[in-house]
C-alpha cells in the first residue's frame, strides 16, 4: 500500500528542475525573442503566413460533419445540466476521427495541422466547452501529442492507432500538493527485482479524462536519481484506481478525477523518450498543445460578441438602442477589435508553428495567455451589456419564452482557459525566462549568486564587448521614425512597435542592473515587462495581416483597416501606461503589506462574516446531528459505493 508523502524542495532546488527541464537550444530565429531583445523583425512574419490560402477539402468535410453532429445530437444545455455526455459520444467523435486529429495518417489518424486543430477545437468549444475539455487534453498533451513527439516507432504502432479509434487519452502530472513546482513530485517509479519494469506508486489530481481514459502518460519521480520520467500506463493493469470525480464551477461534463497507483507493474519499454527526460517531454507537449486553448477562448469571445453585437442592437434604452448610448458603444467597438485581435495572434502562431522555420514557444506561451484574459475582459462585458438577463441560466430565459444566449455558461466554462495547460502567472514567468535567455548567456555569471570572483571577473570582457555594441544601438533607430512607408496608413504603428521593442530591451538591461539577481523576484517587473512585449506582437501580427487582406483585394480589407487603426491605438496606450509603470508603482509598499495581511495583521477585516472556521464546524455538528437523530451510519460497503 502507498502511502501519501511529501517532497519538499528549497526554492533554489525548484528553479534547478524547471531550468533543467526546459528546452536551452534555439535552433531556429524566434520573433518574440528578438522583439525583446529590440530587434523588430517583421520580416518574419510578413508576408502573413499561408494568407488566402484555401482550407482542404479535406478538412472542410469534416468541419462540416462535425458541426452537424453537435447541432443534432449535443444539447449543451443537457449536458451542463446533467455533468454528463451522451452515452455513445466516444462512439460518435471516433466514426467522424475527431479523437485522432493530431495523429499521422499512417498510424490512423486524419494528420491535422495544428491550424486545423486548433480551428477544430475552437468550432466544439464556442458551442459546448466540456467536450473540448475532453477531446483537447487527449490528443494535444496525452498519448498522442507525447508519444508522436518522443515515442519509439513500437510506440506509436501500439499506441497511436488506439487513440484515434477511440482509446482515451489523458495527462498525469498535478499532484495535491504539485502545480506548477514539479520539484515537489512525489509519484516514484521504484525497479522492480527483475529489472525489467518500474512499480508506480502514487495519486495525481485534476487528471482530465482520468475517470473515462484508458491510456495516461503519467510524470513520475525515479526513486533512485530523482530524476522524472513520462510513463505510459493502461488503466486496466493492477493498481489503477480513480478515488474521486471532481465538479468545478464550469465544464459541467468534464471527467475529471483524482487517480491513484498502488504498486502498478509497468514496463520499461513504457518509458517515453529517455528515462529522467519526463519533465522536458510534458513542457515540449504543452507548447504546441496549449495552442487549442486561445482558439477556445477566441470562439467564446466571438460568441459573446454575437450576443452584445444583438442584443445592444435590439434593446432600446431611453428611446434608443443599447448599442448607441457611448458607454456601451465604446465597449462593442473595443470587443470587436479586440476580437479581430485575438483571432490574428492565434492564426499566427498556429501557421509558424506549421511552417516549422521559427522557434514559437514564446509565441504560444503569448497567444494562450493574451486570448484567455482577452476572452475573460470581453465576456464580462458582455455580461454587463445583456444586463439581468445575461446572469440567468439559458434554461430560464427558454422557459419564460425569452431566446437563451449563453452568457452565465460561456463565462463559468471560459474562465478555467486562464488555469488550464499553464496558468496566467506561469504564462508570464515562462516567456519572461525565455525572454533574458541572451542576457543570461552573456551576462548571468555576474547575477549568479552562485559565481565566484574569479568567474565573475573572467565575464567581463564578454560582457563589455556585446553589450558595448548592443546597447548603444538600442537608442538609435532612424526605421523607427521615417521606415516602412509601404505600409501606408499601418506605417505609423509599425513606426511605434519598432521604437516600442528597443525600449522594452532597455528596460530589461536596466532591471538587471537595479534588480540583479533579485530580478527574478521582481514579478512586478517582469509581468509588466511581458506584456508590453505582448501588445507589440498582436500589434505587429494585426498589421502583417491587416496588409495581407489589402494586397490580396479582400473584401474586409477596409473593415480590418479599421478595427487594425482602434486596436494599436489602444495598444499603444497601454503599452506607454505599462512603460511608465515599470518604474514608478507601487511594488514595494504591496508586498510589504501583503505580507503583514497573510500574518494575520488584519484579520479584523473579516468581522461581521462566518468565518470558513464556523462553516466547517457547523457543518460536523449537523452530520453528527442527523446520526444521533436515528440516521443509519452506512456500511463500508455502502459508502465505497
Amino acid at each position: 500500500m502507498s502511502q501519501t508523502r511529501t517532497h519538499d524542495a528549497t526554492e533554489a532546488q525548484s528553479r534547478e528542475v524547471a531550468e533543467a527541464s526546459r528546452q536551452k537550444e534555439w535552433r531556429k530565429p524566434s520573433f518574440m525573442k528578438d522583439l525583446f531583445l529590440g530587434d523588430f523583425r517583421f520580416e518574419l512574419i510578413e508576408p502573413f503566413p499561408n494568407f488566402g490560402q484555401p482550407d482542404r477539402e479535406e478538412y472542410t468535410a469534416f468541419m462540416a460533419r462535425l458541426k452537424q453532429y453537435f447541432l443534432e445530437e449535443i444539447d449543451p444545455l443537457e449536458v451542463d445540466a446533467t455533468g454528463e455526455f451522451p452515452a455513445d459520444i466516444v462512439q460518435r467523435l471516433s466514426e467522424l476521427g475527431a479523437m485522432g486529429m493530431n495523429i499521422p495518417k499512417e498510424y490512423g489518424g486524419q494528420g491535422f495541422t495544428k491550424s486545423e486543430y486548433s480551428r477544430s477545437m475552437g468550432l466544439v468549444n464556442g458551442y459546448e466547452g466540456s467536450t473540448m475539455g475532453f477531446l483537447s487534453p487527449h490528443q494535444s498533451v496525452g498519448v498522442p501529442e507525447c508519444v508522436k513527439l518522443f515515442g519509439t516507432e513500437e510506440q506509436k504502432r501500439e499506441y497511436l492507432p488506439r487513440c484515434a479509434n477511440g482509446e482515451v487519452s489523458a495527462f498525469a502530472l498535478t499532484e495535491h500538493d504539485v502545480g506548477s513546482d514539479p520539484a515537489r513530485l512525489t509519484t516514484s517509479l521504484t525497479e522492480t527485482e527483475d529489472g525489467e519494469a518500474w512499480l508506480l506508486n502514487g495519486t495525481k489530481l485534476w487528471c482530465t479524462n482520468g475517470l473515462v481514459a484508458s491510456l495516461l502518460v503519467v510524470m513520475a519521480r525515479h526513486e533512485e536519481s530523482g530524476a522524472i520520467s513520462a510513463v505510459i500506463v493502461e488503466s486496466k493493469w493492477p493498481g489503477v484506481s480513480v478515488e474521486h470525480r471532481c465538479h468545478f464551477m464550469g465544464l459541467s461534463a468534464l471527467q475529471n478525477g483524482v487517480l491513484k497507483f498502488e504498486n502498478v507493474r509497468v514496463p520499461k519499454k513504457n518509458v517515453i523518450g529517455a528515462p529522467g527526460k519526463g519533465l522536458r517531454i510534458a513542457l515540449t507537449a504543452l507548447n504546441t498543445g496549449r495552442l487549442s486553448i486561445p482558439y477556445g477562448a477566441l470562439s467564446c469571445a466571438k460568441k459573446a460578441l454575437q450576443v452584445a453585437r444583438t442584443w445592444a442592437a435590439e434593446r432600446k434604452q431611453w428611446g434608443k438602442p443599447l448599442g448607441t448610448h457611448e458607454a456601451i458603444a465604446h465597449k462593442i467597438t473595443s470587443m470587436a477589435a479586440t476580437v479581430f485581435a485575438m483571432e490574428t495572434v492565434i492564426d499566427l502562431a498556429c501557421q509558424l508553428t506549421d511552417q516549422g522555420q521559427l522557434d514559437t514557444r514564446i509565441e504560444s506561451a503569448a497567444s494562450k495567455e493574451f486570448n484567455t484574459s482577452r476572452a475573460w475582459d470581453i465576456l464580462d462585458d458582455t455580461m454587463q451589456i445583456r444586463g439581468g438577463r445575461g446572469y440567468e441560466k439559458e434554461t430560464s430565459l427558454r422557459a419564460r419564452g425569452e431566446r437563451p444566449m449563453p452568457v452565465e455558461r460561456l463565462m463559468r466554462d471560459a474562465r478555467v482557459q486562464r488555469i488550464f495547460e499553464g496558468a496566467s502567472e506561469i504564462m508570464h514567468l515562462l516567456m519572461a525566462r525565455e525572454a533574458v535567455d541572451k542576457h543570461l548567456e552573456v551576462a548571468g555569471a555576474i547575477i549568479d549568486p552562485k559565481s565566484t570572483f574569479a568567474q565573475k571577473a573572467a565575464a567581463l570582457p564578454k560582457i563589455a564587448g556585446f553589450y558595448g555594441v548592443w546597447y548603444p544601438s538600442r537608442w538609435f533607430s532612424l526605421k523607427g521614425w521615417t521606415g516602412y512607408g509601404q505600409y501606408g496608413p499601418l506605417a505609423g504603428h509599425l513606426r511605434y512597435v519598432r521604437r516600442a521593442s528597443q525600449r522594452l530591451a532597455r528596460q530589461a538591461f536596466h532591471g538587471m542592473l537595479v534588480y540583479q539577481a533579485g530580478l527574478e523576484k521582481r514579478q512586478g517587473f517582469l509581468f509588466r515587462w511581458v506584456d508590453i512585449a505582448m501588445e507589440l506582437y498582436a500589434m505587429a501580427a494585426l498589421c502583417s495581416r491587416t496588409h495581407a487582406m489589402r494586397q490580396a483585394n479582400d473584401p474586409n480589407a477596409a473593415d480590418a483597416a479599421a478595427m487594425c487603426d482602434v486596436f494599436c491605438r489602444q495598444a499603444r496606450r497601454k503599452a506607454d501606461r505599462l512603460f511608465r509603470e515599470l518604474w514608478r508603482n507601487d511594488d514595494a509598499l504591496n508586498t510589504a503589506m501583503a505580507a503583514e495581511v497573510l500574518a494575520g495583521k488584519y484579520a479584523w477585516l473579516e468581522n461581521g462574516i462566518i468565518s470558513l472556521d464556523e462553516e466547517e464546524a457547523a457543518y460536523h455538528a449537523r452530520e453528527a446531528k442527523k446520526l444521533s437523530a436515528g440516521f443509519e451510519i452506512p456500511s463500508e460497503e455502502m459508502a465505497a459505493k
